[in-house]
């Protein structure tokens, strides 16, 4: 194995650079999408939307294959991403409330769509697995 595919293979599977990533990458958005206020407010956003992001990552994952195996039918592919989509947006809008986010909305799109999109998907793969 090559020292390129060795390392994507650690990317892939690595805890640490999944959350290392969600922080940097979403936490920089927060930053793009606060960049017409103040360099404090963009910061914090960017480190509150990265904090969260991370955390997020670590138990959306193990969320959805719990979750699912404990439901059965069409219940089992629509619940579990339905329950992670109006979780995460509460946490987002909560957290970024409290920080005095200026640009809310706009902060919170983007991460809330990425993190949406990935339980609906990773869902239907665990609902394919376990009723096709």
């Amino acid at each position: 194995m090559s020292a390129f595919q060795s390392l994507r293979q650690w990317v892939a599977n690595s805890t640490v650079a999944h959350v290392g990533f969600a922080f940097i990458v979403m936490g920089g958005w927060a930053v793009f999408a606060n960049r017409d206020h103040s360099e404090p407010e963009m910061l914090l956003a960017g480190i509150v939307q990265g904090t969260i992001s991370a955390l997020l990552t670590l138990g959306l994952k193990k969320f959805l294959e719990s979750f699912s195996a404990r439901l059965k039918g069409l219940a089992a592919l629509i619940v579990p991403p339905l329950m992670t989509a109006g979780s995460i947006l509460i946490i987002l809008f909560a957290a970024h409330t409290i920080a005095d986010t200026p640009e809310i909305w706009a902060t919170i799109a983007f991460p809330f769509t990425v993190s949406t999109t990935y339980a609906v998907i990773y869902n239907w793969g665990l609902w394919r697995r376990n009723h096709g």
